[in-house]
C-alpha cells in the first residue's frame, strides 16, 4: 500500500503515541506538503498574470520606483517560494524513499510537532541548533 491508498480520517493529525512514521502519518504529511506546493503554485501563476500585465505606466517617478520597488519585492518573494517548492519536492521524495521523518544527520526521528510546523525539515531541532551554530562559527573566523 502506498500513501495514494491511504484515506485519512477527516480531522486526522498524528499523534505520539501512533507508531511513528506509519501509513496515515506519511500520508497526513504528503498531502501537507502538496497542498502548500499547491498553494505556491497558484500564487506563482498570479505573480504572472500580474507581470505581464505590462510595463509601469506611472507618469510620477514617485509612483513608478514604489512600483519597481513592489515588483522587485514579489520576484525575490517569488524566488524564495521556488526555492521552497524544491525544497516540498525533496520532502515528497523523502517520503516515497521511505525516509521521511528522520535526522539526515543523527538518524533520529524528527518530533512530530517540528514536522508539523516545517514539514520540509531534514534535521531534529537540536542537529539544526548544532548546524546554525557551526556556521555561526565558520562565518566568524
Amino acid at each position: 500500500m502506498t500513501t495514494n491508498d491511504v484515506v485519512l480520517p477527516d480531522g486526522y493529525h498524528p499523534a505520539d503515541d501512533e507508531e511513528f512514521m506509519n501509513e496515515l502519518q506519511l500520508a497526513y504529511f504528503k498531502q501537507l506538503l502538496e497542498t502548500w506546493k499547491q498553494e505556491i503554485i497558484d500564487e506563482s501563476k498570479e505573480t504572472l498574470a500580474h507581470l505581464q500585465d505590462g510595463p509601469i505606466q506611472e507618469a510620477d517617478l514617485n509612483d513608478r520606483a514604489s512600483s519597481e520597488t513592489d515588483w522587485g519585492l514579489e520576484l525575490r518573494t517569488r524566488d524564495r517560494q521556488r526555492k521552497l517548492t524544491s525544497k516540498i519536492n525533496a520532502a515528497l521524495q523523502r517520503i516515497e524513499d521511505g525516509e521521511y521523518g528522520y535526522c539526515q544527520v543523527t538518524g533520529e526521528p524528527i518530533s512530530l510537532e517540528r514536522l508539523k510546523a516545517r514539514p520540509i525539515a531534514t534535521m531534529t531541532v537540536e542537529a539544526q541548533e548544532a548546524h546554525e551554530r557551526n556556521e555561526k562559527i565558520s562565518r566568524d573566523q
